[in-house]
């Protein structure tokens, strides 16, 4: 099998391989690949609760581990031979240093106890538990008070460990592949990556039931970020994992917005910084005809559309909660992504308010949040000095991030998806303002976000934004859309998401 060194940004070459030489740690390798829990045969059907309860009385100490992904060690991928060109397994010599030892840390938590364990992906973070027993994935539920039909994402680092997955108990044939012709084409070019694909559930499968909340299928995904892979492949099991935040709270995009939610509800959090997407992952259904997108993420229409079999893919999602109905993928029936204060959303198209109002729509409030993309000038022309006037150009640190992407994008697809999971970005700032109403009334504090003009950069920062509002205390947060009607659905999914945070739409 052809070996394929990759090389980090940032990383010197050596003329052996292309990614930095770390001393090599090989007992750590054989270490990962061990695995104490033997995967139950589960063959049944879970009639859920509409929640799992969470025990109050049991506080625990949260840790934020903080693991640089250019400390790990030394990465190889080895594809599959003929035309597919998939991703089969990958290596990673380990290098010793506390960033490996924080790493090992986590692992060994999710192999001993069922105690979730907070981790870094490409899109948001993801609240892990081994997928393969009953009381871990039940603490992710209890842990985020999450409704038990909402269905979890399964969490794999290498296609061997998903053909395992799908294999249950059936009498596969010799040479035959598990894995859905459909997909395959996904696979190539996305994975790992922000797709997650709907995959059948087979009998005597190893998921614990509630994993599929009674579902006759399951979400699987390889996740493009290099941290997760490791603590995947270093637990030696696959990772149930929904966002790591308080059910309908906005996703969490750096370990911080992690702690604000579950501060002693775990123990540990895997800082890995920012993440690069900022929105879920993409969610396919290949075993239907035709195709469906369930929910909007990181792989747009249009990508999947240039995939063989996927030309005539269909939005099979409403941008509101989906009342009475048993969700096929999470995010699609109940009210996700949204922060304390009340939101209100203009569309894009609608005309930016005015300063009258602003003040109408903050009668009785003392403070506003704002978050701009491409046309309001700052603090909606509140407070403010003819000099201090600007528009959304001023990004709060989303050049530098936009011009590495643009960098990675230039290599070749096998090689891109995994260069990109050590991408830094910065997290999205507020700038503060004060307003005075009259001498009857309190000044209005103001906290403006520019995200930028660029979706992915609007994308990448927009729980964040939601986020760093909710902290400055704030009642109302008015938002500007951006437009999802010209075949972009990185805009679809960050619209998607604003309105079902918001309470009011404009």
């Amino acid at each position: 099998m052809p070996t394929r060194p990759l090389r980090f940004p940032n990383v010197p070459i050596t003329k052996s391989i292309t990614f930095i030489i770390r001393r090599s740690h090989a007992l750590a390798q054989a270490d990962a690949a061990e695995c104490p829990h033997t995967p139950p045969a589960l063959n049944t059907r879970l009639n859920p609760p509409q929640f799992y309860s969470r025990v109050a009385t049991v506080t625990m100490d949260t840790t934020i581990l903080p693991v640089d992904s250019n400390s790990l060690g030394n990465l190889h991928v080895r594809e599959s031979n003929g035309e597919e060109r998939l991703i089969e397994e990958w290596d990673l010599e380990y290098a010793e240093g506390q960033d490996y030892e924080s790493l090992r840390r986590a692992a060994r938590e999710l192999k001993e106890s069922d105690t979730p364990v907070a981790f870094p992906t490409e899109t948001v973070y993801g609240l892990g538990a081994d997928a393969t027993r009953s009381s871990a994935v039940r603490a992710i539920f209890a842990a985020k008070g999450r409704p038990a039909d909402n269905p979890l994402i399964v969490h794999v680092h290498c296609l061997p460990q998903l053909r395992s997955l799908l294999h249950g108990d059936a009498n596969i044939g010799a040479g035959k592949d598990p894995i859905p012709e459909i997909y395959k084409p996904l696979i190539q070019r996305f994975w790992p990556g922000p797709l997650t694909l709907i995959m059948p559930n087979p009998s005597g499968s190893q998921l614990a039931p509630e994993v599929t909340a009674g579902l006759s299928t399951f979400g699987a995904r390889m996740p493009r970020s290099i941290l997760a892979l490791a603590l995947i492949r270093m637990a030696g099991v696959p990772l149930a994992a929904p966002s790591a935040n308080a059910s309908t709270r906005p996703s969490p995009t750096a370990a911080e917005h992690v702690k604000d939610d579950l501060d002693g509800r775990i123990h540990t959090i895997i800082d890995g910084g920012p993440c690069e997407v900022g929105v879920e992952s993409t969610v396919v259904d290949g075993l239907s005809h035709p195709p469906a997108i369930l929910r909007p993420g990181g792989v747009t229409v249009e990508q999947l559309r240039q995939c063989p079999g996927w030309e005539d893919v269909r939005v099979g999602y409403k941008d509101k909660q989906e009342e009475g109905s048993k969700p096929r993928a999470p995010g699609m029936k109940y009210r996700h992504y949204s922060p304390k204060a009340t939101v209100v959303l203009y569309e894009a198209g609608s005309k930016a308010p005015q300063v009258e109002d602003v003040l109408e729509k903050v009668e009785g409030r003392t403070g506003v949040g704002i978050v701009r993309t491409k046309t309001w000038v700052k603090n909606l022309g509140l407070g403010l000095t003819n000099g201090d006037i600007d528009t959304a150009s001023h990004m709060n640190g989303g050049l530098k991030a936009e011009a590495q992407q643009q960098d990675i994008s230039r290599a070749p697809e096998c090689k891109s998806n995994l260069l990109r999971s050590v991408i830094q970005h910065q997290v999205p700032h507020a700038t503060h303002a004060v307003y005075h109403r009259g001498a009857d009334q309190e000044p209005l504090s103001i906290w403006d976000i520019a995200l930028g003009v660029s979706t992915e950069v609007v994308a990448r920062g927009l729980f964040s934004a939601l986020r760093e509002l909710d902290k400055k205390g704030v009642d109302i947060i008015l938002v500007e859309g951006i437009d999802d009607m010209i075949g972009d659905d990185i805009a679809a999914a960050v619209m998607n998401r604003l309105r079902k945070s918001a309470e009011i739409r404009i």
